[in-house]
């Protein structure tokens, strides 16, 4: 019997796969998709708390494409193809609404990521896409500057026109994402920039925050500093965990953490009422101790702070809880006062690749035709999602990143 030759061939069952393989079937391709897993989509099902922050709203195009740093300038011919509009009309013509919240984040309005991989399901049954799940790939095969096939674990070689690789990075390998498309694009020559921890929670050395597990912060302004001196500063969404600190501040500052502590010892300070300055805070401040004046300092703080924040910073602040607030002196209002607008941290590390939400590394951009998708070195083959070297904050810009790379990919793969 004749082997078959498919038109597509994607590897990778996540959101770039997904997107690629239903775009590429849905313009006319016999289409297959493999995915090492029992099920697609795995990691998906866990993004942004399982709410899946699935793009943002930044509707400014140079705007938008600057949060990839020094990649904007690539990704400009991709995202001119495909971009913020036309990922959330693909999702609105399924009749999955979305919402915006802070920040510009968009996120299903069910508040599930679910809702957000049942749409892309439809869309490969809509268009006929076959799906090989529990089928790990173990390499390529290639002929001059063409992949021919990729080969299965258990030896089925899989011939096609075209392949698109989407394996993803090395964050959160439980889903899949174990870093095996690097090794294949190695063998075949490819460029590979050792990945490392992008976008990772942060580990810190002060056991009160570890009292704090599970509260978080809508509104707080983190500077980093080292050796004294300011090294950056963000303003937004914060959660304290049983080792540390996330949120999304957090794992945006999370690379420049990675790098500083390189070089030594690096701390943070919080300031919890950002949009108070000192002289505002103070007088603040002064009104709660005059209307609660009766009061212990310990049970006056709660109109200020969130109530499980309060016995901490009454702790740090070294003023006896129950001293009455009309005795309060002004020396100490004042300390109370700079402590809520520096309270100190130190970090002790960065959690491993294995916690974080997106690596940085992956394919040489410079390897990469970004008005197609295709490598350079193999025009067909399609490279998509986070087995490019990009970096970008949290916030949605992942996901739209695979939405984004996924489409032109599955487009060009058949053109």
């Amino acid at each position: 019997m004749e082997e078959k030759i498919w038109d597509v061939v994607v590897i990778g069952g996540g959101p770039a796969g997904m997107m690629a393989a239903g775009r590429a079937a849905e313009l006319g391709g016999d289409v297959l998709l493999i995915e090492k897993n029992g099920s697609l989509g795995k990691k998906l099902l866990i993004t942004g708390g399982g709410r899946c922050n699935l793009t943002n709203a930044e509707t400014d195009f140079r705007k938008f494409l600057s949060k990839y740093k020094d990649s904007d300038k690539f990704l400009f011919s991709a995202f001119s193809q495909f971009a913020v509009k036309e990922t959330l009309d693909f999702f609105h013509k399924f009749k999955m609404e979305t919402k915006e919240e802070a920040y510009g984040r968009v996120f299903p309005s069910s508040n599930k990521a679910e809702s957000v991989w049942n749409v892309l399901l439809e869309y490969l049954k809509q268009n006929k896409v076959t799906i090989k799940s529990n089928s790990p790939v173990i390499g390529f095969t290639k002929n001059n500057n063409q992949i021919v096939s990729v080969v299965l674990k258990n030896k089925e070689t899989i011939f096609a026109k075209s392949f698109i690789l989407a394996t993803g990075g090395k964050s959160r390998p439980e889903t899949g994402s174990t870093g095996d498309g690097f090794l294949w694009l190695k063998e075949i020559g490819h460029n590979i920039i050792e990945p490392s921890a992008s976008l990772v929670p942060i580990k810190t050395k002060n056991d009160w925050v570890k009292k704090l597990q599970g509260v978080s912060l809508d509104n707080v302004k983190i500077t980093v500093f080292q050796n004294n001196q300011k090294q950056n500063t963000k303003k937004g969404k914060m959660l304290f965990t049983h080792f540390g600190l996330s949120g999304p501040t957090i794992l945006n500052l999370s690379h420049d953490i990675g790098e500083l502590l390189k070089y030594g010892d690096v701390s943070l300070t919080l300031d919890v009422l950002p949009d108070l300055d000192t002289g505002q805070l103070n007088l603040k401040l002064q009104e709660i101790f005059k209307e609660k004046s009766n009061k212990k300092f310990k049970n006056t703080l709660d109109s200020l702070l969130p109530s499980s924040l309060v016995p901490i910073i009454v702790e740090l602040s070294k003023i006896n809880g129950d001293t009455p607030s009309h005795s309060i002196t002004r020396e100490e209002r004042i300390s109370l006062m700079q402590l809520l607008k520096n309270i100190e941290i130190e970090v002790e590390a960065l959690l491993g690749t294995d916690k974080a939400i997106v690596t940085s590394g992956g394919v040489s951009l410079n390897e990469v035709d970004f008005k197609t998708m295709s490598s350079k070195l193999y025009p067909n083959l399609y490279l998509v999602g986070d087995i490019l070297n990009i970096d970008r904050p949290s916030g949605g810009y992942s996901l739209q990143l695979c939405w984004t790379t996924g489409f032109v990919a599955g487009t060009s793969s058949i053109s």
